[in-house]
């Protein structure tokens, strides 16, 4: 009787969670209170403070859960970048998705290594697993924000491309804290190997897919098989070595430019013409990404650790920090002058810095393989993810209604002007007092600016043309 009573409690709770992540999303289109981080207070709520579900009670299934969400994310998420747009779009993300994850590593690795006692390997690789930002959090984001194709198409990559460098690095320093030395070669190689094969293997499935789509269709119940080739592709990814989340996403992308096939070698393929998602398939998985979404937010509340206070206390810190250093790395990376990044899309790309799946799957790896100090990182890290979503979530709907801090972002993005024109400024006070100012044993000042010697020659040419008109 108690277990049928506990399956009816979880049900209701399930329908329930369904029916407000809805409420949520109308929330945030209207009052701009973003509908993550209402979820993320849900899974606190009954996970850490009240204690009645803890990722113990998922098992295995609760990081199998997570994996099909970013997946399931990452694929619908490519399937909405245009080949246009990815063209506009790449340079920016490229130095966007470098400057941030190198810029964390060093500023976040020196300080753990000089405040926290962390030996060096292991303090640059809790900045190495905090370096990217996540898919699942951005993707969606991303897509309720008034910005630019451009701007939203660099965030969306720079949280996948991100990804892979977060898992590479952090494991590379995992296994230099074990050996004693790091093997910088390995490292190149293996994410040249995650970024370039991954997306070759992801455009490869897009390519066949496309090929086999329009005969798939005519089998009864098949529009889930697209997910499901998905998976397949994410999953024989990881299995060779390389990245499955760039590999969903190139497949994603893949079949949203199946049109660029037309007029090229490889048409000879089709019978007919390219196939790719129709509009009853892009709902359907966007409402699949809907659901996935809001179990996932929970999910992550849930698994918060909240029992220490001394690394959610440096977590906040080091929140604080990487929204301070995104500043100058948006600025650095998209001029403020580019026409397809306006300045309110640099403001939103300097708030959007949200942790998440990447980063708290690595954090518990360090204490898993023993080593010094890993349980603080896990610690640090998950109060990372925790303060770095909500931060996310409040600076969004902050930035629309406050003026005071769009100009704050405003100035700190344009502080390199700024100083410029302040050192122009008093250039020019000074010109000004040193041209007023008389030269010592001269009764007569030389003129220094052009302004006044005109001042002084026009009296001169106005008596020239007066004794001219007299002699007339």
């Amino acid at each position: 009787m108690d277990d049928s009573i506990n399956i009816a409690v979880t049900v209701v709770g399930v329908g329930l969670l369904v029916f407000l992540a809805h409420v949520f999303a109308e929330v945030f289109s209207r009052k701009r209170v973003p509908d993550v981080l209402l979820l993320i207070l849900i899974g606190l709520a009954i996970g850490p403070l009240l204690g009645i579900v803890t990722p113990g009670h998922l098992g295995l299934v609760g990081p199998v859960f997570t994996t099909i969400t970013l997946v399931t994310i990452l694929f619908e998420g490519g399937t909405e970048l245009k080949y246009d747009t990815l063209r506009h779009s790449l340079r920016g993300t490229t130095l966007l998705t470098f400057l941030n994850f190198f810029a964390t590593l060093i500023v976040i690795g020196f300080l753990a290594w000089l405040f926290l006692d962390l030996e060096p390997l292991v303090a640059f690789m809790l900045g190495a697993i905090i370096g990217g930002t996540s898919s699942a959090v951005v993707i969606p984001l991303v897509r309720q924000l008034n910005i630019s194709n451009n701007s939203r198409t660099i965030l969306i990559l720079e949280s996948a491309f991100s990804d892979v460098l977060c898992i590479v690095f952090a494991l590379a320093f995992i296994e230099a804290a074990q050996l004693g030395q790091i093997q910088v070669g390995t490292t190149i190689g293996q994410i040249l190997a995650s970024f370039i094969l991954a997306s070759i293997m992801g455009l490869i499935g897009a390519f066949f897919w496309s090929v086999v789509l329009h005969k798939i269709r005519n089998i009864k119940n098949s529009i889930f098989t697209t997910p499901a080739f998905v998976f397949i592709i994410y999953g024989l990814s990881e299995l060779l070595g390389y990245s499955g989340a760039i590999s969903a996403l190139a497949f994603g992308i893949g079949l949203a430019n199946t049109d660029l096939i037309k007029g090229t070698a490889l048409s000879k393929f089709f019978t007919k013409e390219p196939d790719s998602l129709n509009e009853t398939e892009r709902i359907l998985f966007g409402e699949a990404v809907f659901l996935l979404k809001t179990f996932f937010f929970v999910y992550i509340g849930v698994s918060m650790q909240l029992t220490e206070w001394v690394p959610i206390l440096i977590g906040f810190v080091i929140t604080l920090i990487l929204y301070l250093i995104r500043i100058p790395i948006v600025r650095a990376s998209m001029p403020i002058s580019d026409v397809n990044n306006p300045n309110q899309d640099l403001i939103f790309m300097s708030s959007i810095v949200p942790k998440g799946l990447a980063a708290a799957v690595l954090a518990t790896i360090p204490m898993q393989q023993g080593i010094a100090g890993g349980e603080l990182i896990k610690d640090i890290v998950f109060s990372v993810i925790l303060f770095s979503i909500v931060f996310t979530s409040v600076l969004i709907p902050l930035i629309e209604k406050s003026e005071g801090l769009r100009n704050f972002y405003t100035n700190s993005l344009n502080f390199n002007r700024w100083i410029r024109e302040k050192i122009q400024y008093y250039q020019q006070k000074r010109a000004q007092k040193k041209a007023t100012k008389p030269v010592e044993g001269s009764s007569k000042r030389k003129p220094e600016s052009s302004d006044e010697i005109v001042s002084e020659t026009a009296p001169n040419e106005q008596k020239k043309k007066d004794s001219a008109n007299e002699v007339v």
